[in-house]
C-alpha cells in the first residue's frame, strides 16, 4: 500500500475478503489507456466478508499504525478498516475473472525492469514543467499501453503498464520469471509476490 501511494498520491485500494483471505487491490496505471491491477492476498486470522474501495493515504496510515516498522508483514496483527470509502477509483467496479486462466509463458525480471524504467523515463522526458495533466495523462496512456515486449507474438496484447506495476509495487523477483497467464481481454502477470492484472481499453 505504501508503495502504491507513492506512485498514486490520490488514489485508493479496493479490499475484498472471502472467508479467511483478503485480497487488496491497487491501480497504478488506469484512465485513458490500460487499466493495470497490482493484486495481493493475505490470509486472515478469522473469516471476514468484506468489499470496500478506501483512500490509499488512510489506509497507508492505518497499517502503519498497525504495524510499525514492518514493510513485510508476516504474522497477525489487527487492522481496523477505514470508515471513509474511495471515491472516483472507477477501476474497482471492473473485477478481473476468477478462473478460465490459461498459461502464455513467462517474462525474465530483467525484461520487466528495463521496460518500467524505460517507460518512467519516458514519461519524464515528455513531461517538461508546465505540461499540462491532459497532456501528461495522454502520454502516460500512450506509453503504457505499447506492447511489453516487441518480439513475441503471443503477448502482443500484454501492455507495458504491466511491467511498471510490477516493478513498483516490488513484485519483480530477481533470476524469478514472471508468468503470463491471459482469461479472455485480461492478462496476468504473476511472481511469487503478487499478481498484475492488465486489461487493454475497450474499443467503442
Amino acid at each position: 500500500m505504501g508503495r502504491a501511494r507513492r506512485v498514486d498520491p490520490d488514489g485508493a485500494a479496493r479490499l475484498v475478503g472471502h472467508g479467511d483471505v483478503l485480497v487488496m487491490s491497487v491501480s497504478p496505471v488506469h484512465g485513458g489507456g490500460p487499466t493495470v491491477i497490482g493484486m495481493r492476498a493475505v490470509r486472515l486470522a478469522g473469516p471476514e466478508t468484506l468489499d470496500i474501495v478506501v483512500p490509499l493515504a488512510e489506509l497507508a496510515e492505518t497499517l502503519a499504525r498497525a504495524l510499525p516498522g514492518r514493510d513485510e508483514p508476516d504474522g497477525a496483527g489487527e487492522v481496523i478498516v477505514p470508515a471513509e470509502h474511495g471515491a472516483g477509483a472507477s477501476w474497482a467496479g471492473t473485477s478481473p475473472p476468477r478462473s478460465g486462466w490459461v498459461a502464455i509463458g513467462t517474462v525474465d525480471a530483467r525484461t520487466l525492469s528495463a521496460r518500467a524504467a524505460a517507460g518512467v523515463a519516458e514519461i519524464v522526458t515528455g513531461s517538461p514543467e508546465g505540461a499540462g495533466a491532459a497532456a501528461v495523462a495522454a502520454l502516460r496512456a500512450r506509453v503504457w499501453g505499447r506492447p511489453l515486449v516487441d518480439d513475441r507474438p503471443e503477448l502482443a496484447g500484454l501492455p507495458a503498464g504491466a511491467a511498471f506495476v510490477a516493478e513498483v509495487l516490488g513484485f519483480v523477483v530477481d533470476d524469478e520469471p514472471a508468468v503470463v497467464y491471459r482469461s479472455g481481454p485480461w492478462w496476468r502477470v504473476t511472481t511469487t509476490r503478487g499478481h498484475v492484472l492488465a486489461r487493454r481499453p475497450a474499443l467503442g
